[in-house]
């Protein structure tokens, strides 16, 4: 059990109509207490979908008993019929479940610029409410409900010596560059905890997480991570002791999101260190990510160093040529001004990829998590719409 793995939590996925493909495409979460605390990070687009909208304005009081969730469809870009869509799914929801509209937060999934067949949706509710269970079953069927062009559901659970735990899905195969949090991700604790400290976990967990997830430079519309507490434990763990969990949590399901993108041959990793700051090493480690010339040497696992310094150069940062240093997979092929060994020496042809660039300036280190560019990606993203 993942989302449902604490203790205080039901879940369900039904196929409630707004897939043509008859496939799951709606989720609810229901929070059962006895807290109903709750936090959330959305995207920074500006373009942000109506879901998210709602949702912030609920999470103003950082109270949930529930979040629906629904695939088949972003409702982005769908003007004042969109919104009133959403706020339509969170009253149905409330009204079955006798709950406030307000304690109801909506996240959406899918093609940008239509609107929501609601009749399909709103039937689904009364389904999903009907199908609400603790079992594993039940978990993995809510992490189905929410699947675009992924290939498999993203689950992962985590527990703590002391009796509680975080467990939690998410979606995401293609548009992943959070700058936030993640593409749509639900996350569940029966730890006793005030909003001020869940909150601040939250934060500190995406920020080097989901935060850290770039596949393709693309931060949807509709990006959400809503994280709900019930207390169900009844064990108040530390702020940190929090932090450190739902950072596990995270870190796990970031890593299946990659794993799982569109058309990915590569497991990448690019750490910077030796940065003047956070934020450069950030930014250097980011550009590199999502340089196209650095992610078709590596879909052909060639290990063009070249390309590395081209983009790294590029940044905004404080970066001294002379200082930079950069390895693949182990092997330092740039150094000091000067290649430091024949780029045959590393070895590319594995799945996994590790690139470590040294600024030589600083003392702060970041990483991001991504992928090469391959023809499948190309192939999928220009045979559909998403």
């Amino acid at each position: 059990m993942t989302v449902t793995g604490p203790q205080g939590f039901r879940a369900a996925g039904v196929a409630a109509g707004i897939k043509a493909s008859g496939a799951l495409d709606l989720t609810l979460v229901v929070n059962d207490g006895p807290l109903d605390v709750a936090a959330g990070v959305f995207t920074r687009n500006v373009i942000k979908a109506a879901p998210v909208l709602w949702s912030q304005e609920v999470l103003k009081q950082q109270r949930l008993k529930a979040v629906v969730l629904n695939s088949g469809g972003a409702n982005a870009a769908t003007g004042p019929g969109g919104f009133q869509d959403t706020h339509a799914t969170a009253e149905k929801v409330a009204e079955v479940l006798q709950v406030g509209a307000i304690e109801v937060a909506v996240c959406s999934t899918g093609l940008i610029g239509e609107r929501l067949p609601m009749a399909a949706v709103l039937s689904g509710v009364d389904a999903a409410v009907k199908a609400l269970d603790a079992s594993a079953e039940a978990s993995l069927n809510a992490a189905e409900g929410v699947m675009t062009t992924d290939s498999k559901p993203k689950q992962a659970l985590a527990e703590h010596e002391s009796g509680w735990s975080v467990g939690g899905f998410a979606k995401g195969a293609g548009m992943l560059a959070p700058n936030l949090a993640t593409m749509l991700s639900v996350l569940t604790t029966d730890a006793v905890v005030d909003k001020g400290t869940l909150d601040r976990a939250l934060r500190a967990a995406t920020h080097v997480t989901f935060d850290r997830l770039d596949v393709d430079g693309g931060t949807s519309t509709n990006d959400t991570v809503l994280v709900l507490a019930s207390g169900a434990s009844g064990v108040e763990p530390t702020e940190a002791e929090l932090t450190e969990v739902l950072t596990a949590v995270s870190h796990d399901l970031v890593l299946q999101l990659r794993a799982d993108s569109e058309g990915a041959t590569k497991d990448v990793d690019v750490t910077v260190r030796g940065a003047d700051t956070e934020a450069d090493a950030i930014a250097v480690a980011r550009t590199i990510a999502e340089d196209n010339l650095v992610k078709t040497a590596l879909f052909g696992s060639d290990p063009n160093w070249g390309r590395i310094a081209m983009a790294l150069g590029r940044v905004p940062a404080r970066i001294d040529p002379d200082a930079v240093s950069i390895a693949i997979n182990g092997v330092t092929l740039f150094a000091q001004g000067v290649p430091a060994a024949d780029r045959s020496e590393a070895d590319l042809t594995g799945r996994a990829v590790e690139i470590v660039v040294d600024l030589g300036v600083g003392t702060s280190t970041a990483t991001i998590y991504t992928t090469d560019l391959s023809h499948g990606y190309v192939e999928e993203n220009s045979a559909y719409s998403s």
